[in-house]
């Protein structure tokens, strides 16, 4: 086989590799985190694909932890699949890796869900900070810490 030919052959196996592995990419989800108020601890992340796991961090769809910074914070989740997700996340300021909370079970650090959603005495339910991620499109979402 004369070199052109090995070239060309070569150039059509890379690009093809290279058009099916940009096919085959999962949309990103990108989440701002809002007024942190501090530089402390970390910002704690779990993502959740249903009401039944919801709240519960070892059935969560994947989790993120990065270092805090005061005021807005972003953090992006990888290739995601495709469906309905709700997003919990807190700020642990003293670095213990747990949300604080006093004798009631009121939280002691900040935290938050997706939609601002807000709950009653406790956290609020799958339904209200759940939204559509398609898997295809970049997304964008944001939510407030409330401390």
């Amino acid at each position: 086989m004369r070199y052109g030919q090995c070239m060309n052959r070569l150039l059509t196996i890379i690009l093809t590799i290279g058009f099916t592995a940009a096919l085959a990419h999962a949309a990103d989800l990108t989440i701002t985190v809002k007024g942190v108020r501090s530089a402390d601890g970390a910002i704690f992340l779990a993502a959740y694909d249903s009401d039944k796991s919801f709240m519960k961090v070892p059935q969560a769809k994947t989790t993120r932890r990065i270092n805090a910074g005061k005021g807005d914070l972003k953090i992006v989740i990888n290739d995601l699949p495709a469906g309905k997700y709700a997003i919990a996340g807190y700020h642990d300021e003293n670095g213990n890796g747990k949300l604080d909370t006093n004798a009631l079970g009121i939280p002691e650090e900040g935290y938050g869900f997706s939609n601002d959603a807000r709950g009653m005495l406790g956290p609020p339910a799958f339904s209200e900070a759940a939204f559509e991620f398609d898997g295809k499109t970049d997304k964008t979402i944001a939510f407030s810490i409330q401390y």
